[in-house]
């Protein structure tokens, strides 16, 4: 075992045992756990959870806060607490929503505990391919790197493996998250991404016309097939002699749902996601530069409540529509920074032997901000100081106007904006006109943040002595 065994023990011990959980899984940052009865769980204990920056209530799923390590968490508490995959299925679970609301506030928390599974996973296919596709960008028109090579030729490579096959990812991951075959939805992304279908004219299907569509790095269609194949697949389940299944039910169920999503649900998804790309592009070009600083600012807490893991299909297909984005990559670009350089600033603020040790926790929490995962420095430094959240307020507005005035773009999509995604901002000829503005955006962003948490904090020093 290694450094989150004990982590996994004490967890385990405080959700009610293994008996307990239905279902694991991470994302960038956190270790999500379900459990089936909510009320054993003490909830005070798993405030204090050695190794991790604290935890999130999403009622019967508790989210540990553990950073960038969160997988070797997840590892490790599987093969402490010897939960697999489909255990305890059939328990009885507790209803907590029978006198819950369904107000706004519910309707998030189930859009973001179903996006984040989703789409997490993938990021780092995405932060590869773009991170390529940008570094290839610079080597051909700097460097002269002749495009015809093999060197490029694989960058190149992937770059399409991380994008082009978008929906075969998002088919997986959906499908594993509605309990359905992984491989059907991955398979149903594959049919999309066919050079057969992908963007093919003059195509039907029982003299039925299909439209021509184009499906390569998009997100919204394979959804829409996927959620359709979960209804169509437990009927043919339900119905479906055992003697046969195995080979016939992928197979009907198949034959059902490709014709459907080729000839309606792929269009209407892709119609979707070209309408609310549309709708961004609207809004920014109404509200102006000023969708940027508000956005910055209120970015934190949309990672608080999961939203910001239902921004990810639209940025893409923004970029998708017009080859760059302005409004989604910046604001979690410099909110990150902004969290990073707050958290920073809180620890220059802890005085004495007693707080050494947690001055060097919070600067390694401020550094990770900074390199765009920001949740253990939200969590563990910044969500009990309200004046330290002033702080990432001011910088993220400072550094979101001049993102606006300037007109800051966005040509690669990659997960986990900051310093580190720098090149996210190279355009298809190879400018480094926007990097710059996005470096000075971070010079700015940085020493707001900095600079206003010190100033908030010193002030509150003052008033409490």
């Amino acid at each position: 075992m290694g450094k989150f065994e004990e982590t996994s023990r004490y967890i385990l011990e405080h959700v009610g045992g293994a008996g307990n959980i239905t279902n694991v899984t991470h994302c960038a940052t956190r270790l999500r756990i379900e459990v089936a009865k909510k009320s054993v769980l003490d909830m005070e204990a798993l405030k204090t959870i050695p190794e991790a920056a604290g935890i999130v209530d999403k009622g019967r799923q508790i989210q540990v806060i553990i950073g960038p390590k969160v997988n070797d968490a997840y590892n490790e508490f599987l093969a402490v607490s010897g939960w697999k995959p489909g255990m305890n299925a059939d328990a009885e679970v507790e209803d907590l929503t029978a006198n819950q609301p369904h107000n706004a506030k519910w309707v998030m928390d189930k859009v973001a505990g179903f996006m984040a599974p989703v789409f997490m996973p993938i990021v780092p296919a995405m932060i590869v391919g773009g991170m390529i596709l940008a570094i290839a960008r610079v080597g051909i028109n700097y460097f002269g790197l002749d495009t015809s090579t093999g060197t490029v030729n694989i960058c190149m490579a992937l770059f399409q493996a991380g994008f082009t096959y978008f929906p075969i990812y998002v088919g997986y991951t959906m499908s594993k998250q509605l309990k359905l075959p992984e491989i059907y939805g991955a398979f149903l992304g594959a049919v999309l991404v066919c050079d057969r279908i992908n963007g093919v004219e003059g195509l039907s299907f029982l003299g039925i016309p299909i439209p021509q569509v184009s499906y390569g790095s998009t997100v919204f269609p394979v959804m829409l097939g996927v959620f359709f194949m979960y209804f169509v697949y437990k009927f043919v389940k339900k119905i479906m002699p055992e003697v046969i299944t195995y080979f016939a039910t992928p197979l009907v169920t198949m034959m059902i749902v490709v014709p459907v999503e080729l000839i309606a649900l792929g269009p209407l998804g892709t119609y979707l996601s070209d309408s609310i790309a549309g709708f961004f592009m609207w809004l920014e070009s109404t509200l102006g530069f000023i969708t940027q600083p508000i956005l910055a600012a209120v970015y934190p807490y949309m990672v608080m409540f999961g939203i910001d893991k239902g921004i990810s299909p639209i940025s893409i297909a923004m970029i998708a529509e017009q080859g760059y984005e302005v409004i989604f990559a910046n604001m979690g670009f410099i909110s990150n920074i902004a969290v990073g350089a707050t958290t920073l600033a809180v620890a220059t603020t802890l005085k004495g032997e007693q707080n050494k040790a947690m001055k060097g926790l919070y600067s390694s929490f401020g550094v990770t901000a900074l390199c765009g995962v920001t949740e253990p420095a939200f969590y563990g430094a910044l969500i009990s100081r309200p004046k330290a959240l002033m702080g990432t307020a001011c910088g993220a507005m400072a550094g979101g106007l001049v993102a606006g005035i300037f007109g800051l773009r966005k040509f690669v999509q990659m997960g986990c904006p900051g310093l580190m995604t720098f090149i996210m901002y190279i355009d298809e000829k190879g400018s480094m006109h926007y990097v710059t503005i996005a470096a000075a955006v971070a010079v700015i962003t940085i020493a707001a943040a900095f600079l206003s948490t010190r100033i908030f904090l010193t002030r509150e020093g003052r008033k409490a002595n």
